[in-house]
């Protein structure tokens, strides 16, 4: 189902959209929730270390391809607000095509760095192995990432947030069913989790790419747009690019922050690996706004619609304020009881509950400023804006990179946990900053202001 969200009081269309992306995206992390519950309950506590070790290296590869897809998708919702459906097919097909050549690189480029890139990152030796084989498997896998991630932005540039919610749901459920099979029953260990993600990515590609080209006429392509096109491929990278290297550079921070918190051993690592499985959870309706706004954007700037774009920001920035609070509730309430799903009855959860603390409590106090940054960056990159969100990636590095020297330096976990409140200070103040000067620069191009 399309949505024009050009149209009606924003409030309600921000609302109607984000909340299956909240729902979708809660299931995305269940992939990753649940290969870290099977492998601790089922293969032991230095297993759950390990895969939790690779975790910001996840992050690297999957952000950076959700980046770059998510760029390669701005001009088909600025296309499809400006009601160019001719340019909509264009784009949809050029994407696809780009996406091939960025699998490709990703693919070799994950493979020949894996060993080293973990060496770099102090992973404990006891569970270096086991964190090699998760992560190469990945890496084997990372098509149906980029594919998953491509299609189902094509779907949220038209206004579409429901389909790709209903595959993702599937394949989150069929991603725990081939855990359970490939670790309980084949005894693959590790690689068997790795497996069972990709597997299930790939049938939510497989899935999003027959309905897209099925039930959405307006995103597919005919014979005559599948070539590579310049002008759309330099568009399409100008602001793909950018949002990828943002990805890219906030998850080298929190590999960096990951170098500081495996410094603590294997057991520091089992805990916040089981605490930010949590955390990530409950802050998907932050994530789920931001990809709204990257519609929203998209589609009002493709309309010109300035004065627009300002009030969903409002609106955006109202209800995330009051899901912030909320959030930072629930995952203070939820941690003891969720810790325990984590681990077998052989672990001692109360050895494990000071180090989870630590993070979790710390982080909660600043989910406000961390919700910001979704709006912000999104709404800007919706307009055609890759250079200050990505810019806004590096103030998180810088200081995710000094609270966590200065960890390191003093051998701090506290300190180590506050490399994720420290950066989220500083790209909320940084985004929301070089919003109002993207909205000053939107005046002067679209010759108007608005309130």
């Amino acid at each position: 189902m399309e949505m024009d969200m050009t149209r009606g009081n924003p409030m309600p269309l921000i609302l109607k959209f984000t909340i299956p992306l909240v729902i979708g995206n809660i299931f995305q992390q269940l992939y990753n929730m649940a290969d870290t519950i099977i492998v601790g309950r089922y293969v032991g506590a230095g297993a759950l270390a390990a895969v939790g070790s690779t975790g910001t290296i996840m992050f690297l590869i999957t952000g950076f391809s959700q980046g770059i897809t998510a760029g390669f998708t701005v001009l088909t919702a600025q296309r499809y607000g400006a009601k160019d459906s001719e340019g909509v097919k264009k784009s949809v097909a050029n994407g696809i095509l780009l996406a091939v050549l960025v699998t490709l690189f990703l693919t070799a480029l994950g493979v020949l760095t894996m060993e080293p890139l973990l060496r770099l990152m102090n992973t404990p030796e006891d569970i270096f192995q086991d964190a090699y084989d998760y992560i190469i498997v990945i890496c084997a896998g990372i098509g149906a990432n980029v594919f998953y991630n491509l299609l189902s932005a094509c779907l949220r540039s038209v206004g579409n947030s429901q389909a790709p919610l209903y595959f993702l749901v599937l394949s989150a459920c069929l991603n725990v069913v081939l855990d359970l099979v490939f670790i309980i029953c084949f005894h693959m260990g590790v690689a068997g989790a790795a497996w069972a993600t990709n597997l299930s990515q790939a049938v939510s590609a497989a899935l999003c790419l027959i309905y897209m080209f099925v039930k959405v006429p307006v995103l597919r392509p005919e014979r005559k747009h599948w070539r590579i096109h310049k002008r759309d491929s330099r568009i399409q990278m100008a602001i793909g690019i950018p949002m990828a290297f943002q990805f890219a550079i906030t998850a080298s921070g929190t590999m960096i922050m990951q170098s500081a918190i495996n410094l603590f051993g294997s057991e520091a690592v089992a805990a916040y690996t089981a605490a930010g499985k949590l955390q990530n959870l409950v802050t998907q309706g932050m994530v789920a706004m931001g990809q709204t706004m990257a519609t929203y954007g998209g589609q009002n700037y493709g309309k010109g619609d300035l004065g627009r774009i300002r009030q969903g920001v409002r609106a955006a920035l109202k209800a995330e304020f009051i899901y912030s609070i909320a959030a930072g509730v629930l995952v203070c309430l939820l941690l003891e009881p969720c810790l325990g799903l984590f681990f077998s009855g052989d672990v001692d959860i109360h050895a494990m509950m000071p180090w989870a603390k630590t993070y979790i409590y710390m982080c909660a106090v600043f989910f406000i400023p961390l919700s910001t940054i979704f709006i912000f960056r999104n709404i800007m990159q919706g307009c055609g804006y890759g250079f200050l969100p990505m810019m806004g990636g590096v103030s998180e590095l810088v200081a995710r990179l000094l609270t966590a020297a200065a960890a390191i330096k003093l051998l701090s976990y506290p300190l180590a946990c506050f490399c994720d409140p420290a950066a989220w200070v500083a790209a909320g103040l940084f985004t929301g900053i070089s919003y109002l000067f993207v909205m000053r620069d939107l005046e002067k191009k679209l010759g108007r202001g608005c309130a």
